[in-house]
């Protein structure tokens, strides 16, 4: 495996993958250099991840290589499906899994999410509209909706 990271507008990214696929992108706490050298494996996932930073990119095209159950894996793909832009609530991602009752286990496998960003799990919030969760921190769920939003509008408080 290899790893990089990635200095982005909302703090640093942790970049690991290899030949296989890219098996994770995850916030650090930390503040950590871009990597100046990136290796060959991970140069489309810091390529498109730039694009996606710099609003020249909406979809990633990437081999992706998660290690979860099966059930997260399934979550994971379901998130796959959630237009830039747009949101979901845990209990529609319930619902399309086919049972309404395992609304806790996807919002489970969601906070499981070893791919940030490219795994959109930060387009799913509440029911009622209200945030909810995000591994990463509530403040880079918000900024990363905002940042898709086609929608721009100034802070209101």
């Amino acid at each position: 495996m290899e790893t990089a990271y990635l200095q982005t507008p909302i703090g640093t990214l942790e970049i690991i993958g290899g030949e296989k696929g890219l098996q994770e992108v995850t916030f650090l706490e930390s503040d950590q250099e871009t990597s100046e050298t990136i290796p060959e494996a991970l140069l489309p996932a810091i390529t498109q991840l730039k694009e996606y930073f710099n609003k020249t990119r909406t979809e990633f095209d990437l081999v992706l290589n998660p290690d979860g159950t099966a059930f997260q894996k399934k979550v994971w793909k379901q998130l796959l499906e959630i237009p830039f832009g747009k949101t979901t609530s845990y209990q529609k991602m319930a619902n399309t899994l086919g049972d309404p009752k395992v609304i806790r286990a996807a919002a489970s496998a969601n906070g499981k999410n070893p791919i940030s960003i490219i795994i959109p799990c930060h387009r799913v919030i509440g029911s009622d509209g209200s945030l909810t969760g995000y591994a990463g921190g509530l403040h880079r769920k918000k900024w990363l909706l905002g940042h898709e939003s086609p929608v721009k509008q100034g802070e209101l408080f």
